[in-house]
C-alpha cells in the first residue's frame, strides 16, 4: 500500500464534508411517482445512472481535468468544468454539482493544497484532489464511481426503504460494472461526452417543486 492509495480512500469516505448525502439526483421523484419502488428497479436505476450517466459524462471529465491539471493547464481545467456544467439537464444537478464542488475545494485550501481559481464543479474538483495527492487517473475515475454508488445506494435505502442487506447486495452488483464504465470513459472521445437520460432529468425537474422532500434541491 502506498501513501496515494490512502488517500483516495479519504477522498471517497462518506465522511468527506461535501454533502454528497443530502442529494438523491431525481431518485427521490422516481420513488415518488412509482418508477423505483424495490430494489430491482432502484438498482436498474442506478445501473443506468452509472453506465449511461457517470461513465459518459463525469468520468470522461475527470480524466481530462486530470491531465490538465497535471500539466498546470489552469485553462483546459476550466474549459472542461464548463462544458460539464453546460450539460446539467436541470437547476437542481447543476446546484448540487457546484455546491459539492465548492464544498471539496474549500476542504482542499483550508489543507493548502493548490487549486484553480474558478469553484469547479464536482468531477472537476476531485480529479484536482486526486493530482494534488498523486492518486492516478484510473484509480480517481473508480474512487469517483463508487461514492457516487454508495451515496446514491444510502438514499435508496432511506426512500424505497431498503434494508441494508439489500444496499449491500446492490452495492455488489454495480460494483461488477464499475470496470465497464471506467473503460467505457477511458475511450470516450471528445465529441462522444454527454448523457441524455430523459428520465432522470424529467425526474429532476420535478423535484425540484416536489411537495415533501428529504433530500435538497
Amino acid at each position: 500500500m502506498n501513501a496515494s492509495t490512502v488517500k483516495l480512500w479519504q477522498l471517497i469516505s462518506p465522511t468527506l464534508p461535501v454533502g454528497a448525502y443530502s442529494y438523491s439526483q431525481a431518485l427521490e421523484y422516481a420513488h415518488f411517482e412509482g418508477s423505483v419502488r424495490d430494489e430491482a428497479s432502484a438498482l436498474s436505476w442506478l445501473r443506468d445512472g452509472l453506465m449511461l450517466g457517470v461513465a459518459r459524462l463525469d468520468l470522461p471529465i475527470l480524466l481530462r481535468v486530470h491531465e490538465a491539471w497535471a500539466g498546470r493547464d489552469a485553462a483546459a481545467v476550466l474549459r472542461w468544468s464548463r462544458i460539464l456544467e453546460a450539460r446539467r439537464e436541470t437547476a437542481e444537478l447543476r446546484f448540487e454539482d457546484l455546491a459539492m464542488g465548492g464544498a471539496l475545494a474549500q476542504l482542499l485550501a483550508s489543507l493548502n493544497e493548490p487549486l484553480p481559481e474558478r469553484r469547479l464543479p464536482f468531477a472537476s474538483a476531485f480529479a484536482v484532489a486526486a493530482v494534488n495527492w498523486s492518486i492516478p487517473a484510473t484509480d480517481a475515475c473508480a474512487g469517483y464511481a463508487w461514492a457516487w454508488c454508495e451515496a446514491q445506494v444510502a438514499a435508496a435505502v432511506k426512500l424505497v426503504p431498503l434494508g441494508h442487506t439489500a444496499g449491500q447486495r446492490m452495492l455488489l452488483a454495480l460494483g461488477l460494472d464499475m470496470p465497464a464504465a471506467v473503460e467505457s470513459a477511458a475511450a470516450c472521445t471528445d465529441e462522444e461526452i454527454g448523457a441524455s437520460l430523459f428520465g432522470l432529468a424529467i425526474a429532476s425537474a420535478l423535484h425540484e417543486t416536489q411537495y415533501t422532500r428529504l433530500f435538497r434541491s
